[in-house]
């Protein structure tokens, strides 16, 4: 046996021959490129040298006089080529023999035979055995274009010295041929040093069967049964298994002798492969031929050794060492066939990006073990760094059971086993190619990945706890609301419950009870219907209350932020403790766009959680009339699609409204929530400016009952009042509720704000003249631009006749939890730290005047805020003293800043507005966008500042025929496609938040605010049962892009998250990257080396080829997705770069 043997080759066929040799008694060396130099393959041998030049590794390991320098200054007498680079190359196994040093492998003469391709197929004629069509080997493109004539389309190109499907294409049609020649004989020449190709006829629908052979020195050849390999993807194989299921046993028994038959026509010697296409389909069908026979050790060999039980690779060595097949112990009629077993190729090719192969660093792996278990590796660990040089394998996975079905399940059990973060892997794609019953069926064949596409996208790959450490990371680093803010865990103040699990250390709110709150509302209004319920609500003798802690109380006092987490912690404890409220509002205006844009969460999960957590109180929504909780008009499909989607998911009361109170606008939303059956339309008049004044010339009382009329005639189950800005006077508000149930047979429910600080008494007056329903909030989440107090209210009518039907204990109960989660919030506290009675002259709705001041902050105009509050109250007059409410309030609020901005007189700029800037919202809204309003056009103030302005017509957008479709298809689809309709780029914010982090509603939120803390465990719930502990260890100086290594244990295990600081400037210029949303802009679609094939000036059409790039030894093309003239060429030379770096822009036609 040889003493020292040199393996010329890397990854894990390196380790594989490594513990070979080992078991033999060898001593092993390795090679390595200075880009391999942190690999395992290095580490693992007894010695190892840096072979190539740094900039080139693939050259290395195709440098012959590299490796046999090697060989002699180690001491190696044998050298191990495995498979790839120089393993089928007979110059290799020529210059060991003249150096006195083993090949171990056939001969020269035996690799130049077997190993080229055409000469194969001679031989394979020669000895009788049937081959497809073929042309001769040749680098000359125009011959070649004539063979392919003669032997007929569909056609392959492979590279003679080719392997593993590099230098390989499948060509359709006669137009593909020049492109395909090209790309695989550049690849060929990278991956093997070699350019020559030869063509060959393309079988239609094969089985790719290859049958393991074994031969020694003395010419005993025997086989090792066979291998089914067809499920191939771009000619590489990515499932392999034996035997081979399914397959007649007389074509089985043909394959054998015709696999032996070739071996010793060729006077073979060692291991090799001879492989052949079986025919399933059309006259051919069970027919077989041969196409080439690969005279080394195959990837795949190790499905072979486990249902065999003979080890291939110390066969090589042994029989290298003179031994032959009887001193082996391996004799035809003694082996068998036990069991059965696959191989799944793990890579870092990403089945969602076109199986494009990812290179970075690996910052976890855990592999699989157990019974029938077996890894072959020498690439992946925790900390490795992927390279775009060589191939994307990471490990070889081998499975093996009694049978096939067996076999499936332990691959199935291994593979849910594995994690492999920080690259793409295909993980998923193999998953789902297990679990398709064709496959488990062993109904296999080559196109069995084309004809099922569906398997790309159809297992999700998980990495949900990965994706939030790099959340809470970035967060740490960057601290984008300030420095951590600590307290008590809310939770901990709730009233407890029946079924809370207050106790359990590890509660998430989003983990589902069991718990059965009493009976209320919701219930009622199933049992009787929308118009019963209204009834109900008309008859009952108590005030009824809706809580608008959920919604409206935190949108007007910390700007909409209040997360769907701490929502949800609440709902079980509401629903137990006040299961006597008539709604809660929870759900719709900016509720909706706000989750998506600031808090990376789907409005439609807050509601469908919200809906299971307090089944017994209805769930109220804010409406924008047809335009539903957006802002572009859209046609009644998006209006009818969105009511429709929320009335299934968990709304009851939807409360309509319109920023101009024009009934026509609301009233497609009325019908779409009519015909749902089960919900409440509950529309509202938006209140304004003071009935009680004599002066009053527009919002008068018969103004409001004249719309009242409009709105019952419109369909309504409830009118609402809708005071925004707390306007609403005591005195007022007897005299409006009195009118409006004295003319109509609907309750009445009042909603409006305490900015000034006496709605309490507005609400009482409301009472005593018969208001149905009042909204009020949680004490501690109320007052100024929120709504009056809860228990202010229920002690304000303790006594009378109108008590409602809620327990005050049980409302203060709740008061410590939402105390306690508002000072978590407080960086986005704008609202007012006391009432104001100025509200009276300005007139700005309660949520309106806390954002107000956020702007004016932003603006530097914070200590100017009374100058706002007076430009906006001019402002008003200019338009025309609109009715203010989202967004008619943004226009006048606009039009405030800017004028304060500029300085400018608000009488100068009436006069004269044509002069001067306006925002785009007030041009809009004198255009007629938002309607007219009820006091008609100001004049001439609208003429002028239209004047000379480009203006459209105000129209419906229109919906394409595919959103019409997906509006009407499931949920899933519909919620997906009103999210893009009504908010697209808040939409855009989201998913591309939830691709980078998951769902991060799951982390607690101080953590999703501020980050981690040295040394504590966070806690990160992902599903009932299931929870991951972060740690922050340690957060390292910035490099100079800026970047941060942030140390953590994620369960324990190490974790480095390599975070950008915002706040420290790069001092290395990066690429430049290309805009998804410029069609001109050509980025790459993967790392790797990019050669742009176009100069400036060239014309392109759509598809046209404008570079190619080449990784892990693939080369791909780079294709131009528009038609256009090449402007600039990013890259001159051959660049490594990134994906989505620009490489080419265009200035399109």
């Amino acid at each position: 046996m040889f003493k020292k043997v040199l393996v010329a080759n890397r990854g894990e066929i390196a380790v594989r021959a490594y513990r070979a040799a080992y078991e033999l008694g060898a001593k092993t060396v390795g090679v390595f490129p200075f880009e391999d130099r942190y690999s395992i393959h290095r580490q693992q041998a007894d010695e190892a040298y840096p072979i190539g030049e740094e900039g080139h590794p693939v050259r290395a390991y195709l440098d012959v006089d590299e490796i046999i320098r090697v060989a002699k200054e180690s001491g190696a007498d044998a050298i191990y080529p495995g498979y790839g680079f120089l393993s089928e190359n007979p110059e290799l196994a020529r210059a060991a023999a003249d150096n006195g040093i083993t090949f171990i492998g056939p001969p020269p003469e035996g690799l130049e035979l077997a190993g080229d391709k055409v000469k194969a197929l001679k031989a394979a004629r020669r000895a009788g055995i049937p081959v497809l069509a073929s042309s001769e080997p040749s680098k000359d493109t125009d011959y070649l274009i004539a063979e392919a004539e003669k032997i007929g389309f569909p056609i392959f190109v492979k590279a003679v010295a080719g392997g593993g499907g590099r230098g390989m294409r499948r060509v359709e049609t006669r137009e593909a041929l020049n492109d395909a020649l090209a790309s695989a004989m550049r690849e060929a020449e990278t991956a093997f040093g070699d350019p020559t190709v030869f063509l060959e006829q393309a079988v239609l629908r094969p089985r790719h069967i290859e049958v393991q052979i074994l031969a020694d020195g003395e010419g005993n050849v025997v086989h090792l049964f066979e291998r089914d390999c067809s499920l191939q993807r771009r000619h590489q194989k990515v499932v392999e298994i034996a035997p081979a299921p399914n397959l007649d046993d007389d074509i089985r028994q043909a394959l054998f002798r015709d696999a032996v038959k070739f071996a010793k026509e060729l006077g073979y010697a060692n291991a090799g492969t001879v492989e052949f296409l079986v025919d399933t389909a059309g006259e051919r069908a069970g027919q077989h031929v041969f196409i080439e026979m690969n005279p080394r050790i195959q990837v795949e060999h190790t499905v072979t050794e486990e249902v065999t039980d003979v080890d291939l690779v110390q066969s090589q060595m042994r029989i290298a060492a003179g031994e032959t097949l009887e001193d082996l112990g391996i004799r035809q009629d003694e082996l068998r066939v036990r069991g059965a077993a696959l191989q799944c190729r793990i890579t870092t090719e990403d089945p969602t990006n076109g199986f494009q192969p990812d290179v970075g660093k690996v910052t976890y792996y855990r592999s699989a073990g157990g019974s029938g278990i077996r890894l072959d590796g020498g690439t992946v660990y925790t900390g490795a760094q992927i390279s775009p040089h060589f191939d994307s394998m990471l490990v070889k996975l081998t499975c093996r059971g009694r049978d096939f079905k067996s076999a499936v399940q332990r691959a199935q059990r291994a593979l849910a086993e594995f994690r492999i973060r920080g690259v793409s892997t295909n993980i998923p794609f193999v998953q789902a190619v297990l679990e398709d019953p064709t496959f488990q069926a062993g109904e296999v064949s080559t196109p069995f990945i084309d004809e099922h596409p569906e398997l790309i996208g159809k297992k999700a790959t998980g990495d949900r706890g990965t994706k939030a450490l790099k959340y809470l990371a970035e967060v740490t680093v960057n601290q984008p609301h300030g420095p951590r803010i600590e307290g008590p865990d809310p939770r901990n103040k709730l009233p407890h419950y029946p079924g809370d699990k207050s106790e359990e250390p590890y509660r998430s709110p989003f983990d589902e009870s069991d718990h059965q709150p009493p009976a209320g509302w919701r219930q009622k209004l199933q049992e009787l219907g929308p118009e019963g319920f209204a009834k109900a609500l008309r008859e009952y003798k108590p005030v009824a209350i809706t809580d608008t802690t959920f919604r409206d109380a935190h949108q007007s006092l910390l700007a909409t932020r209040v997360r769907t987490r701490d929502l949800l912690a609440a709902a079980p404890a509401v629903a137990h403790v006040t299961p006597n409220l008539l709604s809660m509002e929870a759900w719709g205006g900016a509720t909706y766009d706000v989750a998506l844009r600031f808090l990376s969460e789907d409005p439609w999960e807050r509601l469908a959680h919200l809906r299971k957590a307090m089944p017994n109180i209805p769930i109220q929504m804010l409406l924008r009339g047809r335009n539903t909780v957006g802002y572009t008009p859209y046609p009644t499909d998006v209006t009818d699609a969105f009511v429709k989607e929320a009335a299934e998911t968990g709304v009851d009361i939807f409360r309509i409204f319109d920023a101009l109170n024009d009934v026509s606008q609301m009233a497609p939303a009325i019908e779409a929530v009519r015909k749902t059956g089960t919900a409440v339309a509950e529309v509202a008049l938006c209140y304004t400016g003071n009935l009680l004044d004599p002066n009053e010339k527009v919002y008068t009382l018969d103004y409001y009952l004249d719309l009242a009329q409009q709105i019952v005639d419109a369909g309504a189950h409830i009118i609402a009042i809708k005071d925004m800005a707390g306007l609403l006077r005591p005195e007022a508000a007897r005299k409006l509720v009195t009118a409006l149930r004295e003319r109509f047979d609907l309750p009445v429910h009042l909603h409006t704000h305490d900015t000034a600080g006496g709605q309490v008494a507005t609400l009482t007056a409301a009472i005593e003249a018969g208001v149905d329903a009042v909204d009020v909030a949680t004490a501690t989440m109320a007052g100024t631009t929120s709504q009056p107090s809860a228990s202010a209210l229920l002690a304000a009518l303790d006594g009378t006749e109108r008590y409602p039907e809620i327990d005050l204990d049980a409302v203060l109960s709740l008061e410590p939890y939402w105390e306690a989660v508002r000072k978590i919030y407080k960086p986005f506290e704008n609202g007012l730290t006391s009432p104001t009675g100025r509200v009276y002259n300005h007139e700005i709705p309660g949520g309106q005047l806390s954002n107000l001041r956020a702007q004016a902050t932003a603006l530097g105009l914070s200590d100017r805020f009374e100058a706002i509050e007076d430009m906006y109250a001019a402002a008003n007059g200019m338009l025309g003293n609109i009715v203010k409410v989202t967004p008619s309030s943004k226009v006048v609020g606009d039009l405030a800043l800017q004028l304060v901005g500029m300085g400018v007189d608000p009488e100068e700029f009436e006069k004269n507005p044509q002069s001067f800037d306006v925002p785009d919202s007030v041009i809009g809204f004198l255009n007629g966008e938002l309607g007219t309003p009820p006091a008609g056009w100001p004049e001439p103030f609208r003429s002028r500042a239209l004047e000379g302005r480009k203006l459209h017509k105000p129209a419906l957008t229109e919906v394409s025929k595919e959103d019409l479709e997906a509006l009407n298809s499931d949920s899933e689809t519909r919620r997906a496609t009103l999210n893009r309709l009504l908010f697209p780029a808040p939409t855009r914010d989201f998913e591309k938040a939830q691709a980078e982090y998951g769902d991060v509603s799951i982390i607690h939120t101080r953590d999703f605010l501020y980050g981690m803390m040295k040394n504590r465990e966070h806690v990160i719930s992902l599903g009932k049962g299931v929870r991951m502990i972060a740690t922050l260890l340690a957060i390292s100086e910035p490099d100079e892009k800026g970047m941060r290594h942030v140390f953590c244990t994620l369960n324990g295990q190490a974790r480095t998250v390599v975070v950008r600081d915002n706040s420290v400037e790069s001092k290395v210029k990066e690429n430049e990257k290309a805009d998804s949303a410029n069609e001109g802009h050509i980025g790459a679609p993967f790392a790797g080396g990019v050669s742009v094939t176009v100069a400036p000036g060239d014309k392109v059409n759509a598809g046209d080829q404008v570079a190619t790039i080449e990784a892990m030894k693939m080369e791909a093309s780079i294709t131009s997705p528009v038609a256009g003239t090449v402007e600039r060429v990013v890259f001159d030379d051959v660049a490594q770069v990134q994906g989505g770096d620009l490489l080419i822009v265009l200035k399109t036609d």
